[in-house]
């Protein structure tokens, strides 16, 4: 353990099983790639050097050894990390669709990840109040347990003053119903500092579908002071007090697929606010931001997996002079 985090997360951590082609007889083969949002969050924040800490809960399984040890490999700190003995680690099948767009199936019913509790976060207090941004999303919140911890390590990050960033990472097969969904990600737009949130989240949430309505209508409602709104290939917007900026995304024709972009650019545009300062930010340090975390997102997509092959920052950097 650290004695101070730049970032903890809390929530999934899973297999990616990424279609990688087909064998000889014709049959799907599909890698097993670590995944899950928060930890994809984390990792890229460690390629940017910062010190992180992951805090959930994987199988007491030959895939949850492997998802542990490939993340402790990013050395993300998972030493909050626990086992279940009679729950299986979650298993996510990706299938990249013709358009370039993903279709999911997910094997949780439950997954490990689920069953992490309040009094299990609780144990692990000293990490949130240690870390400088405390970071969420909603799939934490879909078992009642789950739900509950996470309340538990909203209200510590609360009152340890970090600050608290969430990314809806809406995904429809793995809520009862929609309404469920609506009401998690509302929660965590009630209780965040800054959000990155997805352009289809944003219609979502607010049945708009031009994109600075529908952020002006999140604002008004909850008052969040930083808003990241990805619009995929199209690039991103900020929305900070009266500043809202805009950037142009990097369309690469080697993309493979895109899982873990949103995880990518939600990763670097969180270390460029923790550099600045939630308090400093400003046109210009907005605009490299999201170029950077832009084309950071974009070169993801160039690479299978996530967790264990984010970019660096001279990777970005390079990246980003190669589209001049």
């Amino acid at each position: 353990m650290y004695s101070r985090y730049d970032v903890v997360a809390l929530g999934e951590l899973l297999v990616d099983f990424t279609d990688n082609g087909k064998s000889e007889q014709g049959n799907s083969i599909f890698e097993a790639n670590p995944g899950g949002a928060p930890c994809n969050v984390l990792s890229m924040l460690q390629k940017l050097g910062n010190k992180t800490a992951f805090i959930g809960k994987v199988g007491e399984d030959f895939l949850g050894e492997m998802l542990v040890s490939k993340a402790a490999e990013q050395e993300i700190d998972m030493s909050a990390v626990l086992k279940d003995k009679n729950v299986g680690t979650t298993l996510a099948f990706v299938q990249k669709l013709p358009n370039g767009d993903r279709d999911f199936a997910f094997f949780r019913n439950p997954g490990a990840d689920m069953m992490i509790t309040a009094d299990e976060v609780l144990e692990r207090a000293s990490y949130i109040k240690k870390s400088d941004i405390f970071h969420f999303g909603t799939l934490s919140m879909t078992s009642t347990c789950g739900r509950a911890a996470t309340e538990k390590a909203i209200e510590i990050a609360k009152e340890s003053g970090c600050t608290v960033s969430f990314d809806p990472n809406y995904r429809a097969p793995l809520w009862n119903k929609v309404e469920d969904a609506l009401e998690a990600i509302r929660y965590g737009m009630s209780v965040c500092d800054i959000l990155k949130i997805s352009d289809n989240e944003i219609e979502l949430v607010t049945g708009k579908t031009d994109i600075d309505e529908g952020i002006a209508a999140i604002k008004d409602e909850f008052g969040i002071k930083l808003i990241f709104a990805t619009l995929g290939s199209e690039g991103s917007r900020a929305y900070y007090g009266d500043t809202v900026v805009s950037h142009g995304g990097f369309l690469n024709p080697a993309t493979i697929e895109t899982t873990g972009a949103g995880d990518t650019f939600c990763a670097s545009a969180l270390h460029f606010v923790h550099h600045y300062g939630l308090d400093n930010l400003n046109m210009d340090n907005l605009s490299k931001t999201l170029e950077f975390s832009n084309a950071a997102a974009s070169l993801i997509t160039t690479r299978r997996g996530a967790l264990a092959v984010m970019p660096s920052y001279d990777d970005v950097t390079k990246y980003i002079l190669e589209f001049k």
